[in-house]
């Protein structure tokens, strides 16, 4: 007789496959439910801070919608619903190029539009629906991801501490880093499962969201690799890997053509935007500016840190040894970030999808006194909020 296997549920526990297969209803209902505390939980600590955000921001007379959505980034999302893509890069009256909205990635905006189909729903409320839904989706895959790793606890707080993050005001607003974390979470947990199509898909989709979706490619492509080889998952692994980079390349592709040109999508960046990616000078001399010189605003210092603190939680992380897929992801996308030049006001801001870098803070405090984890989310949810309301009221550059 053959020994009987078990299934993940997302609940912390294992199903046993001998029992009577369930309908999809009742194992969606039982995983919302497994999945309820984390996302109820990711739910009352944003809600926390978009509240202090409206406490302040009536003091002073501003409109919590346009804090939200109305401004920076999601201004460029927002003009991509109502008028669309620009045909060419800007040029400005002294001959110098100008940033487009060809930067932005179309998965976000073209979920704005969806939305905007619905009676009194134009894209600025479009924007933060969005964003919100994504966010609520996030926390969930960011749950299953802590709970297949290691236990049911770790998850909730994982989700729970993405969540109370130093930017997490983001997540909350018409910017696409929770969309894109919404599909990392669940196709790095598709990976971890090798649920080799739904991986695929998701990446395709996350490469339609935002550049960074090369470390994700790159976890889904190695991991495929990595099977191929010693042949497991038949022709599910050959597929993932060849779905995975279509999403980014067919838009860099599009943007491409769009110009004129096959490298218009990194050019544009570079002479439009200042961005590029020169393997990490431009983040040390920023790192070594913020340290030396006085005058520096907070936000600055506290980008310093996060770096920082980011190096130092890839570095417990990997001393865990965590599967394959989550070491992939994490150190490419550090590296990715690093060795970013340009748009260094925003480093702190594109750390906010390395959700896998709070793992080792989830782990060591799920085992703590209920107490002690209580006292630790409640100060971060503060710390958190004051910071956010400082970004969207005092910060004068995007979060």
């Amino acid at each position: 007789m053959g020994a009987l296997t078990t299934v993940d549920t997302g609940t912390g526990e294992a199903a046993d496959e001998t029992q009577p297969t369930r309908s999809w209803r009742d194992r969606a209902r039982s995983a919302l439910s497994a999945a309820a505390p984390a996302v109820i939980g990711y739910l009352i600590v944003r809600a926390f801070g978009i509240l202090v955000l409206w406490v302040m921001a009536h003091r002073q007379g501003t409109d919590l919608s346009w804090l939200l959505a109305g401004r920076f980034d999601a201004t460029s999302y927002r003009r991509i619903v109502d008028v669309g893509y620009d045909a060419t890069i800007p040029v400005g009256p002294d001959g110098d190029l100008k940033p487009s909205n060809l930067a932005f990635f179309p998965a976000f905006p073209a979920l704005i539009k969806v939305f905007t189909f619905l009676p009194g729903v134009g894209s600025l409320a479009g924007a933060v629906i969005v964003a919100w839904l994504a966010g609520l989706a996030a926390a969930w895959g960011i749950y299953l991801v802590g709970t297949h790793m290691w236990n049911r606890t770790t998850g909730i707080l994982l989700a729970i501490l993405w969540g109370v993050i130093p930017h997490a005001l983001v997540e909350s607003m018409g910017y696409s880093e929770s969309l894109f974390t919404a599909f990392a979470a669940w196709c790095l947990y598709a990976l971890l499962r090798e649920q080799w199509l739904t991986a695929g898909v998701l990446c395709l989709l996350a490469g339609l969201t935002r550049p960074v979706a090369v470390a994700l490619i790159a976890a889904v492509g190695i991991c495929a690799l990595v099977a191929i080889v010693r042949r497991r998952g038949g022709w599910r692994p050959w597929v993932a890997g060849a779905l995975a980079p279509l999403g980014y390349v067919g838009y860099l592709a599009w943007v491409g053509a769009r110009l004129g040109r096959a490298d218009g999508y990194f050019y544009m960046q570079k002479e439009g935007w200042n961005v590029s990616f020169d393997g990490g000078p431009d983040t040390v001399r920023t790192v070594y500016q913020v340290l030396t010189q006085r005058g520096e605003m907070l936000a600055f210092y506290v980008i310093v840190f996060s770096m920082f603190v980011a190096v130092v939680l890839a570095a417990l992380l990997l001393v865990q040894r965590p599967p394959l897929p989550i070491v992939v992801y994490t150190v490419v996308m550090l590296v990715f970030l690093a060795g970013a030049a340009g748009g260094q006001q925003g480093k702190a801001r594109y750390l906010i999808p390395v959700f896998t870098l709070l793992i080792p803070v989830a782990v060591g405090l799920s085992k703590a006194l209920t107490s002690t984890k209580v006292i630790v989310l409640v100060a971060l949810a503060l710390g958190s909020a004051w910071y956010g309301t400082y970004l969207a009221l005092v910060w004068k550059w995007s979060p």
